[in-house]
């Protein structure tokens, strides 16, 4: 009796709207967004679509996942009050949900006249509830006019998955590029980091930490230690400051660099936990700078990880001299630093930054506003620079050559830290 040859792919249909491994894949945002299209076939084929029709899930996905909607996914409100990381991560919610809202657009479109094979059979999928809100004009569609069950939860399970992949790409300023780790429920597996990442982001101030932890589930589907960034095979992800002024970075998303795979997923962590116990200090016990520093040059310099943690630095040298300044630590000083006007009052008082790098422990001052000038200096040095200082009342202002300003030294209140302000290069014209 001949034997029966078994297909190495199970065909799409029936109760299957996507092939992928039991052991899971990576793909990216678009990869997956293809991935999804037998859902979206699946409406067109059991409600009998047609071109005039698809407006109506149009606005129904720009709806669930812009901000602000009846329909929005995202309860998250953003005004002028709103903290640094909710404005960040906002505004990219509204930028991804736009992207991927244009995408299906395009799809619903194509999938009219092009459709995605079903070898199986018509899709039949029994997608859990997730509780998005229709738009009067969907419901009608999708369960009055033509619709029904079948219809129904195949756009619910399309819908649902587009507001996961929104949610997964929300960390990352690339978010294009992220290798998403994708099983055979799609996204799903995201749930509970997902779930714990959106309450935090709308009940309090979200932590660094958790952002990061959310983007290590999505990535890798895996939790590990409290950390600023995470290395994994295929790549890295770590604040997006590392390759951008900080003065215009953004304070709380990471970026993906594409690397070399390695043997398992690496939390980076700060070097000391608690900065409040760090030893300080004095702006007034700096040495006087002999000369002006000159430029500084700087690297990362990442130590060898050990318990699925590993630390880093920023290694700045001059003349010979090198000091070193804990990644973490400069991580932690860019988020909590203000950006200031360039018009805003200066302080005479002066600090020579090199002289600040090599300082033990964090610099700090009590008697009145400080400047310490880095314009002209290597980003990564300026970062390194804010590593050193103690992360309350710095701020980071760009030089404004053409005032001839001078402003009275502001006196100490006695109650915490004076300001502390770094002078950078203006942000380059667009």
């Amino acid at each position: 009796m001949p034997r029966t040859s078994v297909p190495d792919t199970p065909a799409l249909g029936g109760s299957r709207w996507n092939t992928f491994p039991a052991a899971g894949t990576t793909l990216t945002a678009r990869e997956f967004f293809t991935a999804t299209e037998p859902l979206l076939q699946g409406v067109i084929d059991d409600n009998a679509l047609t071109g005039a029709d698809g407006e109506v899930l149009e606005d129904q996905i720009r709806a669930a996942l812009a901000l602000g909607t009846r329909e929005t996914s995202l309860p998250l409100f953003l005004g002028p009050d709103s903290a640094p990381a909710a404005r960040e991560l906002g505004a990219q919610a509204e930028a991804i949900g736009q992207e991927l809202a244009s995408w299906a657009t395009e799809a619903l479109e194509r999938l009219l006249t092009d459709p995605v094979p079903l070898p199986a059979g018509p899709l039949i999928v029994r997608s859990h509830c997730y509780g998005h809100l229709l738009t009067p004009a969907a419901a009608d569609l999708l369960l009055g006019r033509r619709g029904g069950p079948v219809s129904m939860q195949l756009y619910n399970e399309w819908l649902h998955q587009m507001v996961l992949l929104r949610d997964a790409l929300l960390p990352f300023t690339n978010w294009q590029d992220v290798p998403l780790l994708i099983t055979p429920t799609g996204l799903r597996h995201t749930e509970p980091a997902r779930d714990a990442f959106l309450t935090e982001l709308l009940v309090r101030q979200i932590r660094h930490t958790s952002i990061v932890a959310f983007a290590r589930d999505a990535v890798t589907g895996t939790s590990g230690p409290a950390g600023y960034g995470f290395e994994t095979s295929g790549g890295t992800a770590l604040p997006a400051v590392l390759d951008r002024p900080p003065l215009t970075a953004p304070r709380h998303l990471l970026t993906w660099c594409p690397g070399p795979a390695v043997g398992e997923t690496v939390t980076y962590v700060a070097e000391v936990q608690d900065y409040y116990a760090a030893p300080r200090t004095l702006v007034e016990d700096l040495p006087p700078a002999t000369t002006p520093s000159g430029p500084l040059s700087a690297r990362p310099v990442a130590a060898p990880a050990a318990d699925g943690t590993r630390t880093a630095r920023i290694e700045v040298t001059h003349d010979g001299t090198t000091a070193h300044v804990d990644l973490g630590q400069a991580l932690r000083g860019h988020r909590f630093t203000r950006r200031e006007d360039p018009a805003a009052d200066g302080a005479p008082g002066t600090a020579d930054a090199w002289s600040a790098l090599r300082a033990p422990g964090l610099v700090w001052t009590q008697s009145g506003d400080v400047t310490l000038d880095a314009t002209g200096q290597d980003d990564l040095a300026v970062l390194a620079l804010l590593g050193r200082l103690y992360p309350e009342n710095v701020a980071l202002r760009p030089a404004d050559r053409s005032a001839g300003r001078s402003a009275a030294r502001t006196a100490a209140d006695g109650t915490g830290p004076s300001r502390l302000t770094i002078l950078v290069d203006p942000a380059p014209a667009h």
